[in-house]
Order: structure tokens, then C-alpha cells, then sequence
């Protein structure tokens, strides 16, 4: 295996001392906070700390509870210098030859740094806003189609009629060099058929290792029957400290500014969510009632309290620093080799991450020595 690559997580949804969550009708802000907005120029401060720490890339999220995330992240590209920007879309809400035009031109202009993370839905009502009417399946059938006509276009001159698109030569201006790789993400069959043919890294939210193990060989045996062979990575916060004491008492301190009445509110309506993935992120804590932080470690080091409030990846890596590097060699000894993460507040966090593990890291020749 090639060495992990680290990515970090742009909060365009806001910041805080506490969790925010967004997404899935969930509310922002969850008990006592300074709240920080997604200004682009605290924005800013978060790109250019991860570019300076050694984060490959950014992630930044998608949906109505956020900020644009190809707005955002085009303005980003002119304050920093290599940091490259994950970019998260939704197939179907836009023509996939347009698509393909703004990803070239976003590589010309930001100089080869675009990603992209295919985000085939969020919940049906979310979708609606958008006029986007299909059921589950269908997005994802529409999704393989989607990128079908956009890896076309990018090769130039492609003609396809399918279910959902009829276009003829679609095509970009100028190839781009290099062609954005492709992130995508789910849980479901047809997810996986759709990862098996058409992207280069699956992404998993923070399961277990024995899951996540499950889920790697899966989706590899998928790629396999297509011929294909792809990189995995998983979507994790983290909390890490100089001493696993201080990490808990951090992550109980997050919990501990939780009301009851935001996690009974959560529960309800991420229960409702027709997301395979969001279900067995809510199966990791569905016996909590009430306790300390550690009543919510599912895994040593891994900590399901973030989910509570929080739709989408809501686990955390949770110890010093070498109890936190530990896990990422767990993870990485099951084929994971690219790292997304986050942290509350993101900004202090990436420091937490960026000068405490990494270096761990490097010391133990699971990364190379810095330049």
C-alpha cells in the first residue's frame, strides 16, 4: 500500500466550540457556543492552516445547510497554493456536460487541484427542494449514467442516450490535465455497483474496524467483477491530545453541552432517513441514554458521541496522540488509505491533528519525513 494521504474538512455549515451539526433538518448549533460563520475569511484561516500542517486536501460538504461548495472553494484556491479542494455535488441537479465544464475549468484556473466527491443524495425531502423528485434507486441509476456523460466529456466528442440523458458530443474546451478523481460514498447495493464502476476512492463513514473491514472487501469484489481496482478511505473526526486523559475529558466536555432534548430531536428525524450509511451510524449509539463519554466508545479510541447530534460520519478517533495514530494503522492494515477528518472547533483541531500525529506518524515510517 502506498502511505495514507490526510485530508481535513472545510465547515461551511459554521464552527464552534461545540458540535454543529446541519444537514437532515438537524439544528446548528447544539448547547453552548461562541458560533463561528462560515466567513471566507475564517474559511480562509482553515485552508490555509491545513496547507501549512501538510493536509492534502479539503472536503467540503454539500446541501441546502451549507454554503455553495464550488463558490466557496474557487475562492480558496486564490489564498492558498497546493491545498486541493474536495469538492462534494450532487449528480442530477445540474447537466452532466456542464458539470464536466466547470470541473475542467476549475482545474485550469486553480492548477490541477479539483476533487470530487459524488453525493448521489441526501434525504428524499432535501431533494425535493431541488425539484428532484426520484426514489433512492433511481438517483443512483441516474448517477451512473451522470458520470458516464461527464468522463466523456472530458475525453471530448462523447454521444449517450440512456434513462435519464440523451446528449450528443458532449465535450469540455480543453481536457483537464489531470482529470479530477472521483470520491463517492454508500452504503447500499446500488452504491456499490455504481463505486465499482466509476470512481477511484469510496469513502466510509467511521465504523468499527470489523465493519469497515466488511465493507472494504465488498465494494473491492464489486470493482473486481468490473476489471477495476480502487482506493478506499473513511470519514472520521477526531479529538487527540498529549494525554488520552485530556482527550476524553474533551470529548466529554462536547457531550456534556448537549442538551437531552437536541438528542431526542436528532434521533427522531435521523431515524427517518432512508440513508443505509446513516442508519448504521445511528445503530452506534442507540442504547445511550444518558452517561459519560466513554459509555459511547464502540470501539478502543473510536467515539460515537458526534452522531448524536450530527447526521452524516458521526464517530471520532479519540486519545493521545499515539493511541489516535494507533487506530489510523488499524484502519490502514484493512486497505484504507486516505484519512477525511474534522474536528470542533476545526480550526484548533487541524493544529491538534497536524503537529501531534503526523509527526507521530512520520516517526513510525507510516508517513515520510517531512521535506
Amino acid at each position: 500500500m502506498n502511505a495514507p494521504r490526510f485530508h481535513w474538512f472545510l465547515p461551511t455549515t459554521g464552527d464552534g466550540r461545540s458540535i454543529v451539526g446541519g444537514g437532515h433538518g438537524l439544528s446548528r448549533v447544539h448547547g453552548r457556543s461562541e458560533y463561528r460563520p462560515p466567513t471566507i475569511d475564517y474559511l480562509g484561516q482553515i485552508a490555509r492552516s491545513a496547507e501549512q500542517l501538510g493536509f492534502e486536501a479539503v472536503l467540503t460538504p454539500t446541501g441546502t445547510y451549507c454554503e455553495d461548495a464550488w463558490l466557496v472553494t474557487a475562492a480558496l484556491t486564490q489564498v492558498t497554493t497546493k491545498l486541493k479542494f474536495l469538492v462534494a455535488f450532487r449528480p442530477g441537479l445540474l447537466s452532466p456536460t456542464l458539470a464536466a465544464q466547470m470541473a475542467a475549468t476549475y482545474q485550469r484556473i486553480s492548477g490541477g487541484r479539483l476533487l470530487l466527491n459524488i453525493v448521489t443524495g441526501g434525504e428524499d425531502a432535501e431533494q425535493r427542494r431541488f425539484g428532484d423528485h426520484l426514489g433512492k434507486d433511481e438517483r443512483y441509476a441516474r448517477t451512473d449514467e451522470f458520470l458516464s456523460i461527464v468522463k466523456g466529456a472530458w475525453n471530448r466528442g462523447y454521444d449517450f442516450a440512456g434513462d435519464y440523458y440523451d446528449v450528443e458530443d458532449a465535450t469540455v474546451a480543453e481536457r483537464p490535465d489531470p482529470l479530477p478523481e472521483l470520491y463517492f460514498g454508500g452504503s447500499s447495493a446500488a452504491a456499490g455497483t455504481v463505486a465499482a464502476k466509476h470512481v477511484d476512492v469510496y469513502l466510509t463513514w467511521g465504523e468499527p474496524p470489523a465493519a469497515v473491514a466488511e465493507k472494504v472487501a465488498w465494494v473491492r469484489g464489486l470493482a473486481a467483477e468490473q476489471g477495476r481496482t480502487l482506493r478506499f478511505g473513511i470519514r472520521l473526526h477526531v479529538i487527540t491530545r498529549d494525554t488520552s486523559a485530556e482527550a476524553w475529558a474533551e470529548a466529554g466536555r462536547l457531550l456534556d453541552r448537549i442538551p437531552p432534548e437536541d438528542i431526542a430531536k436528532a434521533r427522531k428525524l435521523l431515524g427517518q432517513s432512508a440513508s443505509v450509511g446513516q442508519q448504521r451510524m445511528l445503530a452506534l449509539h442507540a442504547g445511550f441514554q444518558g452517561g459519560t463519554a466513554r459509555d459511547l466508545e464502540v470501539h478502543p479510541g473510536l467515539w460515537a458521541g458526534v452522531g448524536l447530534v450530527r447526521g452524516g460520519a458521526g464517530t471520532a478517533l479519540v486519545g493521545s496522540h499515539a493511541e489516535v495514530a494507533d487506530l489510523i494503522e488499524e484502519y490502514t492494515a484493512l486497505g484504507i488509505e486516505e484519512f477525511v477528518l474534522s474536528g470542533y472547533p476545526h480550526l484548533e483541531e487541524a493544529y491538534w491533528f497536524g503537529e501531534g500525529v503526523l509527526p507521530e506518524l512520520r516517526h513510525r515510517g507510516v508517513l515520510p519525513k517531512a521535506a
